[in-house]
Parts: C-alpha cells; sequence; structure tokens
C-alpha cells in the first residue's frame, strides 16, 4: 500500500463553467486554468500520481500542449487510473476537502463523489471547510482542494491470494 497526496488551487473567472468533481455548478463563477479547471480531479490526480511515484499532473498534460487545452479533467483522471493500472496499482480510496467561500458543495457533494468513485474504481470523499475570511480564498478570489490517496499494488494482492 502506498499513500499520496494532492494539492491544486485556481482563482476564480467569471468568464468560464464552474466544475468540480465532474460536475458543474451552474450559474456561478468558473475557475480559471487550461483545462475545464477542475480542480478536485487535479488535486486527486497529483495524489495518485504521487502514490504511484509516477511524477504530477504538469509531467502528464503539461499546460504548455494545447491538446489539453479546456480538457475535461475527469477524463485526464480516467487515463492516469488506467497507467496506475499498467504500473501494478489500484486505488483503494480517495479522500478529498475543498476550501472555498462559495459555492455551498453540500448540495452536489453525493453527485461528485459518485462520478468520482465511477472513474477511479474506489470510494472518493468530498468534503468542503471555509476560509472564514482569511486570505485570497477567504476573501472568495478562488479556491483549493487537497486530496488524499491510498493505492494497493495488483502483484501483492494477487500473491496473497495464491
Amino acid at each position: 500500500m502506498r499513500i499520496g497526496i494532492g494539492f491544486d488551487t485556481h482563482r476564480f473567472d467569471p468568464s468560464r463553467p464552474l466544475v468540480l468533481g465532474g460536475v458543474e455548478f451552474p450559474g456561478e463563477a468558473g475557475l480559471a486554468g487550461h483545462s475545464d479547471a477542475d480542480l478536485i480531479c487535479h488535486a486527486i490526480t497529483d495524489a495518485l500520481l504521487g502514490a504511484a511515484g509516477l511524477g504530477d499532473i504538469g509531467d502528464h498534460f503539461p499546460d504548455t500542449d494545447e491538446r489539453h487545452a479546456g480538457a475535461n479533467s475527469l477524463k485526464l483522471l480516467k487515463e492516469i487510473v488506467s497507467l496506475l493500472a499498467k504500473e501494478g496499482w489500484v486505488v483503494a480510496n480517495v479522500d478529498c476537502v475543498i476550501v472555498t467561500e462559495k459555492p455551498k458543495i453540500a448540495v452536489k457533494r453525493q453527485e461528485m463523489q459518485d462520478r468520482l468513485a465511477t472513474a477511479i474504481g474506489a470510494p472518493v470523499s468530498v468534503k468542503a471547510s471555509r476560509a472564514e475570511g482569511l486570505g485570497a480564498i477567504g476573501r472568495a478570489e478562488g479556491m483549493a482542494c487537497w486530496a488524499t490517496a491510498l493505492i494497493e499494488s495488483t502483484v501483492l494482492i494477487e500473491s496473497n491470494v495464491s
């Protein structure tokens, strides 16, 4: 078993739709970024890559590569889960926390957890917290997300079965 931690932050960009955990939040200001700026998917991607020792999201999907401009981050996350499988890893679970003043995350929490769990093939928990007015996030200039992922070696799982 291995554990990884991921982090991502983006400033708000009102000209874009807000997508978190593969779910759109209609009427809310989106996030600035090269892809769809889904910071939950980005933090989870980095947590998985870190756990497997496979670099970070920028190594796999650089923001200088126009192929990823506007990309669906949930699809990019699925690509990383496939890469982990090829490397002999399976995701056991993911836990993440979003820090934001707005929007309210609870209204879409279950939908985000379901979409992320389907993409990853393991349970995902999504929680939210506020910065209570402190710093750029507290001033509602953007948001941040931390994710922790637990992965297991499929080689070890197979050898433990026999």
